[in-house]
């Protein structure tokens, strides 16, 4: 196919917003920066100054091919439906979009079946020709390298094969255009030549590994006994971790406080492994799902005989955790009664089951949790004193998720890996916007929300693509303030981003079904520039869809 003319891109503008009093700018589910060529001119002159022309052009290589490979995920989402050409040339119209340069299709030839694909663009307006000139001044080789990794990188994610573009002409060397061809990599009779540009370099890959090797060693000997369960990098979840990790070795009872959600069994648990009982056991008790009538019994156990129903004795938690750990959580919601048997138990280190005389000695690492304030709770009268102050020797505060932003990217990672394995997934990741939003999010139920958030994204994500903003907050992705999109002209234009659902706002309004279904689809023809295929994008359907409704409304008039 030669001489393709571009659809209109309006469905690519839509992609594009500006949020200003966030200091966002948004190309679908990706955050995008503006940069100063100068800026970018000054970065090459650097590299090429610091590491060489053939380093620098494989990292600015590289770094065009990722972000390729990201535009091609917006052209199968934005014309997946459409004709195979009409979608692929989404990655010429963004590139423009984006400021890079003016391209123009010479030839594309594309087959779907086979995975054939052959293209020749002409190139003008290069910003990166212009900025090589202008710092080294006319050279007789092509120096678009960044341009080139990103047709390579789209081309390549578009097509799932290695498809590999070299520059045959460059404006860098004197010409007016750039010319560009591109097919398949096995196709280039010097493929071997151009391919290592799009591979990690040796000496730059071991600098990286011995740079990752060092933070590992940094990490082992500021956290050395690090339990992988807990995962943070904040402040605050390094002041929690430093206690629990300093009391690991003693036997003083732990006080754990925090909201609900923050994690605090799995602080418990951490506690557990790294300290010497880590071989004996871990129980773990919710006083709040225990009625109080059997709270005693299971703690502290019952004999033969003890009430109605006790057919046999039973040891409770405190002999099956001892020699390891109790966990008690929620400990403020304990019966009076029971705290003063607790009570005992941590002063004397003996209990007695119900319906018994003797005592028995039990060796207990008691954690206890509680995501109310006791101190309240003991004005109160709900909670004894006396056990507050034997409990409260060690405390330690988890803070919310909301207060540990940083936190969020390696939780967020480490738990999309944990349910795509259980939900047998494989997933690229999350999206710029997603994560923005996850870190925008004021997280009540702070890291278990968190996950259950997560969870539902994976399920919802298409296999192998990326988690969307609209998978995690499903009816809620909330974005407030003004926000600027490109309008057909190519001006901005400000959109207010609202709260309220749209469907509430039509009721409100009293308009009917088909005014507004009418109106709606007058809109898109108008946007699209009465491009029916482009006013069909945008609404989200098929051609044929949007001409049977059209049809239907303008009979309605008759």
């Amino acid at each position: 196919m030669s001489g393709i003319e571009y659809p209109k891109s309006a469905d690519l503008r839509q992609l594009l917003r500006f949020s200003a009093e966030d200091g966002l700018i948004w190309l679908g589910e990706h955050r995008m920066v503006l940069l100063h060529t100068a800026a970018l001119s000054e970065l090459r002159k650097e590299l090429i100054g610091s590491v060489g022309t053939e380093q620098a052009r494989r990292i600015l290589t590289r770094m065009g091919f990722a972000s390729g490979m990201r535009d091609a995920e917006l052209a199968r989402k934005t014309r997946g439906t459409s004709d195979l050409a009409e979608a692929f040339v989404v990655g010429p119209q963004l590139h423009m979009l984006e400021g890079c340069v003016k391209v123009t299709p010479a030839r594309l030839e594309i087959d779907a079946e086979s995975g054939g694909f052959y293209g020749e663009f002409v190139w003008e307006h290069s910003w990166e020709a212009e900025v090589h000139v202008q710092a080294f001044g006319e050279v007789d080789h092509p120096v678009c390298w960044m341009m080139i990794g990103y047709a390579s990188g789209y081309t390549s994610a578009f097509m799932g094969r290695f498809i590999l573009f070299r520059e045959t002409e460059c404006a860098a060397t004197g010409l007016d255009h750039c010319h560009i061809v591109g097919k398949p990599a096995e196709d280039w009779p010097d493929a071997h030549e151009l391919t290592p540009y799009f591979e990690a370099d040796s000496i730059v890959g071991r600098l990286l590994e011995l740079r990752e090797e060092v933070e590992a060693m940094r990490r082992s000997i500021a956290c050395p006994r690090k339990v992988p369960d807990l995962i943070g990098m904040s402040s605050g979840f390094r002041h929690a971790y430093e206690l629990v990790m300093k009391a690991a070795g003693t036997s003083v009872s732990v006080l754990l406080l925090g909201e609900t959600g923050v994690g605090k069994e799995r602080f418990a648990r951490a506690l557990h492994q790294m300290s010497p009982r880590k071989d004996a056991p871990f129980v773990a008790v919710n006083c709040a799902a225990l009625p109080d009538e059997l709270i005693e019994s299971e703690l502290f156990g019952v004999e033969r005989g003890a009430f109605t129903g006790a057919h046999a004795s039973r040891a409770g938690k405190f002999e099956r955790a001892d020699g390891g750990t109790l966990f008690l959580d929620e400990i403020g919601e304990l019966p009076l009664p029971a705290q003063a048997k607790l009570l005992r138990v941590l002063q004397e280190g003996e209990i007695e089951r119900l319906g018994d005389e003797r005592t028995r000695k039990v060796n207990v690492r008691l954690v206890a949790a509680t995501n109310v304030d006791l101190q309240k709770a003991v004005a109160a009268g709900a909670f004894r004193r006396d056990l507050l102050y034997r409990l409260n020797v060690y405390p330690v505060t988890i803070p919310p998720l909301r207060e540990r932003v940083t936190d969020i990217p390696p939780l967020v990672e480490a738990m999309i890996e944990r349910f795509c394995s259980l939900h047998g997934k494989r997933l690229a990741g999350i999206t710029d916007k997603a994560m923005h939003a996850l870190k925008c999010h004021n997280w009540p139920g702070n890291v278990r929300e968190l996950e259950n958030v997560l969870e539902r994204g994976v399920i919802l994500a298409a296999q192998n693509s990326k988690i969307e903003v609209d998978q995690l907050f499903i009816g809620a992705a909330p974005e407030s303030g003004l926000q600027s999109g490109v309008g057909e002209d190519g001006k901005l234009e400000e959109h207010t981003a609202r709260g309220d659902d749209l469907p509430g706002a039509v009721l409100d309004a009293g308009i009917a079904l088909e005014d507004f279904e009418q109106t709606l689809l007058q809109r898109a023809v108008d946007r699209a520039g009465g491009n029916l295929s482009a006013a069909a994008r945008l609404l989200g359907m098929t051609r044929p869809q949007l001409n049977y409704r059209l049809k239907k409304h303008a009979s309605s008039m008759l």
